[in-house]
């Protein structure tokens, strides 16, 4: 079992303690139990990611050429859980182990609902073993976790879980359960949150400034974590087809935000169908079909009820002034992303 950059002062100290001296959460349950076992397990199945992206990939202008993060194996057969912008229109796709050996991989599943993807090494990992998955609710709030990425060097840290609540991005995508732990961590994507037993509960996406819900009054960075429960229904679905069910589901081409209880267009993609219909950044959603619009969660979610063969979305908008009428063309998302050559 490989050892190194474990520390047990971690679980005796850390996770015993907590971090309570920070005085910025809520009070902790009882601290659990300590697997001390199972978190040298954990530790030992985190995999750095790297990987490039396809020449001429459109996402490769907001997540970069290249990339890299970490993943967890999961599977008895080597399957490893990530996030799934970081392998998202990628090519020579590589996983690194905590020993420092390097395998090829490839993509096996990408879901852009979750935001979660599964990877396998084209040769079989060195005596890895697959991690279980957990859960994580609100009464673990205040508990103490452990996040440990793949970069080489690093070492299993402390996390406080501080919320558990619904994530909505900018990018067409919501969560209805989210995870959100501080303090924060850098290398962030496709991280592993691990409870005090070993077991995988998250899987990191997101740095953020800011974690704490808007009725609370304290700021605190931290980290959204994608819950690893969200896996679960959808995994035979992954491996049989590449996705699950919901994320075969319109798609826009655009990036929003909440602005002073209005919706507004930040981006739109060249060749979407927003930009095909002339949406531009700036305008304002006012409805969608004539439906009213509160918040850009259930914008996303009217978007993604319309079925495949309804044809056309109906788009109000207000733009300098002047309120249109557009109509966008219902487009699968998952059937624009670039594959690599031979997939």
């Amino acid at each position: 079992m490989i050892a190194p950059r474990f520390r047990p002062w971690f679980v005796s100290l850390v996770l015993t303690v907590g971090l309570n001296a920070w005085g910025q959460a809520p009070a902790p349950s009882p601290p659990k139990p300590v697997a001390v076992e199972q978190l040298q397990k954990a530790w030992s199945a985190v995999v750095q990611v790297n990987a490039r992206a396809i020449e001429g990939a459109p996402s490769a202008a907001t997540l970069g050429k290249i990339r890299r993060g970490s993943g967890v194996v999961i599977g008895p057969d080597d399957l490893i859980l990530t996030i799934a912008y970081l392998v998202t229109e990628t090519e020579q796709l590589n996983i690194r182990t905590q020993d420092q050996k390097t395998y090829p991989a490839r993509v096996v599943a990408s879901d852009s609902a979750t935001g979660l993807a599964l990877l396998r090494p084209l040769y079989p990992l060195t005596a890895i073993a697959p991690v279980a998955l957990g859960q994580a609710s609100l009464s673990d709030v205040g508990q103490t976790f452990a996040v440990a990425s793949g970069e080489a060097g690093d070492t299993m840290k402390p996390a406080r879980l501080m919320d558990v609540r619904n994530f909505t991005g900018y990018w067409e995508y919501h969560l209805d359960t989210a995870l959100y732990a501080s303090p924060p961590i850098g290398n962030h994507s496709g991280a592993g949150l691990f409870n005090t037993q070993g077991e995988l509960v998250g899987i990191g996406s997101l740095l953020m400034q800011d974690i704490m819900p808007a009725s609370d009054p304290r700021s605190l960075p931290g980290n959204m974590f994608v819950p690893t429960e969200l896996l679960g229904p959808y995994l035979q679905d992954m491996l049989a087809t590449g996705s699950s069910p919901k994320s075969n589901r319109p798609w826009l081409g655009i990036n929003a935000v909440e602005r002073s209880g209005r919706i507004q267009i930040t981006r739109v993609t060249p060749k979407s169908p927003a930009d095909l219909a002339g949406l531009t950044a700036g305008a304002f959603v006012l409805s969608l079909d004539g439906e009213p619009l509160s918040s850009l969660a259930l914008f996303y979610k009217k978007v993604w009820a319309k079925p495949m063969s309804s044809g056309v979305f109906e788009l109000t908008v207000q733009e300098r002034g002047e309120t249109r009428q557009l109509k966008l063309e219902i487009r699968d998302r998952s059937q624009t992303i670039q594959k690599p050559a031979g997939i």
